[in-house]
């Protein structure tokens, strides 16, 4: 599809997925979606928000420090074994909204969950540059107005373990947000007839809820990224060029900071 001003406000969906009618399985759909976002996202977004009231209580949001990768034990195998489980448990949940969607019977490739293709990298990677330059700016913009904790995405030291675990979690983010905040979400929303600006909004405000224990900015930064991706998945259904964006964000993120932490003193 050809990306217009007018199909960028009101797109048609390349990927036809009919709108249920049955009122029991309207019913049940939106009992899945429930349980989804108290398992997944969006229990994390009530989580963040009371996150934030803490810190502005507290200390002041600007004053805060949020560490995104923080050690989870100071036993190295147990760190290093807490780490992987939480790998491994994005990756479930991005397997969780892919199957859900498989088990509804929907084709995978139907909502752009096929087999990834080399036409996808291209994307991913203008994706990233996109929403990561401005993203950075933005960062800094809100650490100044005090809209933001000063975030530490990883730690700058410790054993050579963390860096491949940092990409795997890299990864795993991506996959799990896409995978479900846009992939499965919108795609659940269309089934329930649900117009495309509405569900692209709600994926949107989601993906800003569950950033803002990292504070306003991070909010608004990431509602941002959910409209533009959002959309675009809504005018190419495809999902691996946001996870490659993302993953490719997130990973220098991770292991940019920790490489080059000591002149990052302006993101914090």
């Amino acid at each position: 599809m050809r990306a217009t001003p007018r199909t960028w406000v009101r797109p048609r969906p390349q990927t036809v997925v009919p709108v249920v009618t049955d009122r029991v399985q309207r019913r049940a759909l939106t009992i899945e979606l429930a349980i989804v976002g108290v398992l997944t996202f969006g229990f994390s977004a009530l989580s963040a928000i009371l996150s934030l009231i803490e810190l502005q209580v507290s200390v002041g949001v600007g004053n805060a420090t949020v560490a995104l990768n923080p050690s989870r034990s100071s036993v190295g195998a147990i760190d290093f074994l807490r780490q992987l489980m939480s790998a491994a448990r994005l990756y479930a949940i991005a397997a969780l909204g892919a199957y859900l969607l498989w088990r509804g019977g929907i084709v995978a490739r139907r909502v752009g969950l096929g087999r990834i293709r080399t036409p996808d990298i291209p994307p991913g990677l203008v994706l990233a540059a996109v929403i990561g330059l401005p993203g950075l700016a933005l960062v800094a913009a809100a650490r100044a107005l005090g809209m933001n904790a000063h975030l530490v995405p990883s730690e700058t030291d410790g054993a050579w373990w963390r860096w491949p675990l940092y990409i795997l979690l890299a990864i795993g983010n991506a996959a799990a947000e896409e995978i479900v905040v846009v992939a499965y979400f919108i795609t659940r929303l269309r089934q329930l007839g649900v117009g495309e600006n509405t569900s692209m909004a709600a994926s949107a405000v989601l993906r800003g809820g569950y950033h803002l224990y990292q504070g306003i900015g991070a909010g608004i930064g990431n509602i941002a990224m959910g409209v533009i991706f959002g959309r675009y998945y809504q005018l190419t259904s495809r999902v691996w060029p946001l996870v490659i964006a993302h993953a490719v964000i997130d990973v220098v993120a991770f292991v940019g900071y920790a490489l080059a932490h000591d002149h990052l003193g302006w993101v914090g």
